[in-house]
């Protein structure tokens, strides 16, 4: 391996790392867990875990940019199965339904690092926002191809139903929660092909 292909690679130890942190900071929040503890169960140092991360906001950082590329992904391939304009909408659904079915399922990521970090400014409020932006504009543009408007209200209902089905889903019957959310998602198709044809 040459030494630029090298430094290109990914380090086995920051993955270890990002992967800990990942399954720690999901299952059990973030402000909860300390980076003693990552760094132990990551089996590195504290000085392996500085020289990849400026510190555990850095390493919080990292977690939700993983989550938010894996997220866009699932979505993006989601998107990508359906041929027709309510056909993406519900493969979208469906996607977020197959998490909340998923073992181990906690609810969003994104909404249970907020509800740590409340402060408008502070980066980690900033990058769920980012996501949230994203995730938003990207359920408006979809739903605009369904009612060949410009779907902001319909984009707005769909992502108050995730959100809801997000935090239900740990909390009761994924199942049950899963069936409420895509009927939930069948009304919002509905509604925005009844405004196309009014």
């Amino acid at each position: 391996m040459s030494p630029s292909t090298e430094a290109r690679t990914p380090s086995e130890a920051r993955d270890r790392l990002l992967g800990t942190a990942t399954r720690i900071f999901y299952a059990e929040g973030i402000h909860s867990v300390g980076i003693d503890r990552i760094t132990a169960e990551a089996q590195v140092t504290r000085a392996t875990l500085y020289r990849h991360f400026s510190g555990k906001e850095d390493l919080i950082l990292a977690y939700l940019d993983q989550a938010d590329r894996g997220i866009r992904g699932q979505v993006t391939a989601a998107r990508d199965s359906a041929d027709s304009a309510a056909g993406r909408v519900r493969a979208v659904a469906r996607s977020i339904v197959d998490g909340i079915r998923s073992p181990g399922f906690r609810g969003c990521a994104f909404l249970n690092a907020v509800a740590e970090y409340p402060d408008p400014a502070h980066p980690v409020h900033r990058a769920v926002l980012a996501h949230r932006q994203w995730f938003l504009d990207t359920v408006t543009e979809l739903l605009a191809q369904v009612g060949g408007g410009d779907g902001e209200a319909a984009g707005r209902h769909f992502v108050m139903l995730r959100d809801g089905a997000m935090a239900a889903g740990c909390l009761f019957d994924p199942e049950l929660v899963s069936e409420t959310f895509l009927h939930g998602v069948e009304g919002v198709l509905r509604d925005a092909s009844e405004k196309s044809s009014a």
